[in-house]
C-alpha cells in the first residue's frame, strides 16, 4: 500500500507534466511524415482490410454475427487490440525510450508509462468514434449499450498502464525480457479471440482458460457493447476473472517498483 500511495501522489503532483508529455509523445509519433496524423487512421484501416479480406474472401468466414455484418464484428474487436498491442510492446520499452527523463531530469518513474498510455488512448478514442460512424453507415445507430464502452475503455487503460509499469521496469533491467515480450505479441493476438469468436468454443476448460485472458475479456466487452448487447454486470464471472488478473498485475507492478526504482537510473 505504501508504494501505491507514493505512485498516486506522484501522479497527482505531476498531472500537468503527464498531460504535456502525453501530447508530446503523440506529436512525436506522427511528426516528420507527409500525411502526419493521417497515419493514425491509414495504418489501422489497412490492417483491418487485410484481416477482412483474408477471412471473408480467402477463408470465406463472412457469416453475420447476431445479425451484424462480419466486417462490423471484426473492427469492433480489432480496434481495441491496436491499443493493447501498442501498450504490450511500447509500454514495455517506455523507460528505455524516455531514459533521459530518468537519468537527467529525475522524473518520477511511475508516471512515464502513464503518459505513454494516455498518448495511445487518444488514438484509440479517435478510432472508436470512427467505428461508431461506420456502424451508423451500416444502419446501426448508437444505443444505450454503447455507453458502457467508456467502462471497458477505463478498464483497458488501467490494466495496460499497470502492465506498462511492471514490464518497463523489468525491461529496463533486462533487454532479453523486452525481446521476449515483443515475440509473444503475435501469439497473444491469435490466441485471444480478436479475429475469431471465443464464445463459440465448446471445450469447457479451454473456454474458461480463454476467459481468464484480459485481452479476450476486453475484446468481448467491446463486442458486448456493439454486437451482443450485453451489460457488463450480466457476466459477473468474467468481470471477476478480469479483476483477479488486474490485481495480480498490480501487485507485480508494485513489487517491481519497490525493488527496482532506485536502480533503474544507474542501469539506463
Amino acid at each position: 500500500m505504501k508504494q501505491l500511495i507514493i505512485i498516486i501522489k506522484e501522479h497527482i503532483e505531476y498531472i500537468q507534466q503527464i498531460l504535456k508529455l502525453a501530447k508530446a509523445d503523440l506529436v512525436k509519433t506522427y511528426r516528420g511524415s507527409v500525411l502526419g496524423w493521417g497515419w493514425a487512421i491509414i495504418k489501422p484501416a489497412v490492417t483491418i482490410f487485410v484481416y477482412w479480406f483474408a477471412f471473408s474472401i480467402g477463408l470465406r468466414a463472412n457469416k453475420p454475427v447476431n445479425g451484424y455484418h462480419f466486417f462490423l464484428w471484426l473492427i469492433v474487436g480489432v480496434v481495441p487490440w491496436f491499443y493493447m498491442s501498442d501498450m504490450i510492446k511500447q509500454g514495455a520499452e517506455a523507460l528505455r525510450k524516455y531514459r533521459h527523463l530518468v537519468t537527467k531530469m529525475k522524473f518520477p518513474i511511475a508516471t512515464i508509462p502513464t503518459f505513454v498510455s494516455l498518448s495511445k488512448l487518444t488514438i484509440h478514442i479517435i478510432l472508436m468514434i470512427i467505428v461508431v460512424g461506420i456502424f451508423a453507415l451500416f444502419g446501426h445507430k448508437p444505443d444505450i449499450y454503447m455507453l458502457q464502452v467508456i467502462f471497458y475503455m477505463i478498464l483497458m487503460f488501467l490494466f495496460f498502464t499497470v502492465w506498462a509499469l511492471f514490464s518497463s521496469l523489468i525491461a529496463a533491467m533486462s533487454k532479453d525480457f523486452l525481446n521476449l515480450v515483443k515475440s509473444f505479441v503475435t501469439a497473444v493476438f491469435w490466441l485471444s479471440g480478436i479475429i475469431w469468436n471465443a464464445n463459440t468454443i465448446t471445450i469447457p476448460w479451454l473456454k474458461k482458460f480463454l476467459m481468464l485472458n484480459p485481452v479476450t475479456f476486453l475484446a468481448n466487452g467491446y463486442r458486448n457493447c456493439f454486437i451482443d448487447k450485453v451489460w457488463f454486470w450480466e457476466q459477473p464471472k468474467r468481470l471477476g476473472y478480469f479483476a483477479i488478473a488486474f490485481f495480480i498485475m498490480l501487485i507485480l507492478s508494485l513489487w517491481a517498483y519497490k525493488k527496482l526504482r532506485k536502480e533503474v537510473a544507474d542501469v539506463l
